[in-house]
């Protein structure tokens, strides 16, 4: 049974000030991070009322759930970010209705994203997501694998590649949590020399965010500590 949806507007503002001190800590421009507030399992009254206090970025996991939501959804001004693992027969659906996807991990995926995102549409904006642990369950290239799945990704007519996504291991203290995002920073940086025009790194969550944006994340991606405990 999930845990009541807990929002309120104070949650949110909590969280964008959190955002904005640890930017500022870096020595960065607040209004260069972004907030993508993750909404799985929050109902479309919630996303509502986290949208009329101000939130914009939403980001969804599973494709069943987001639908219905982003359809009932569309009087408001809203982006849609797809967060979660990209199935083959699940792109059209997920090219159609998002604005962004930040778990591109295969030139298949990519190919049919592209195939499948509607000429009104506008391109589609992705990131390559990046594995950086050995972890066999979760999706993701290996570092050494970016070039060569960016360079598939920027040649395709109706995506846009903006830039890298990981869900690094969780880690204690702040230099054993800045660590993996160093290494996704320095890698963006690599595919910049390279000729790519990337501007984002998504990276960093409720537990780690400070961490992440310390070493240079655009965008946060926060659940809990925006909407509540979930089970």
């Amino acid at each position: 049974m999930l845990t009541a949806p807990q929002f309120s507007p104070e949650r949110l503002l909590a969280v964008t000030e959190r955002i904005a001190t640890a930017a500022r800590h870096a020595g960065r421009d607040p209004a260069g991070v972004h907030l993508l507030a993750v909404s799985k399992q929050q109902p479309e009254r919630v996303v509502r009322a986290a949208a009329e206090a101000g939130q914009v970025d939403f980001g969804e996991n599973y494709l069943q759930e987001a639908l219905p939501k982003i359809e009932a959804l569309r009087d408001l001004a809203l982006n849609w970010h797809f967060i979660g693992h990209v199935q083959a027969n699940k792109t059209r659906d997920i090219a159609s209705a998002f604005q962004w996807v930040h778990t591109v991990d295969r030139a298949r995926i990519a190919e049919r994203l592209s195939a499948h995102r509607p000429h009104y549409a506008g391109a589609l904006d992705v990131l390559l997501q990046v594995k950086l642990a050995n972890e066999p369950a979760k999706g993701g290239i290996a570092p050494g694998d970016a070039p060569a799945l960016a360079a598939v990704v920027a040649g395709l007519p109706r995506l846009r590649l903006r830039g890298l996504m990981c869900i690094p291991e969780p880690a204690d203290g702040e230099d054993a949590q800045r660590a993996p995002f160093r290494q996704l920073r320095e890698l963006l940086q690599a595919l910049r020399e390279q000729g790519h025009e990337l501007d984002t790194l998504s990276m960093g969550m409720s537990d780690d965010l400070e961490a992440a944006v310390a070493e240079g994340a655009t965008i946060v991606r926060v659940g809990t500590a925006v909407f509540g405990p979930r089970n």
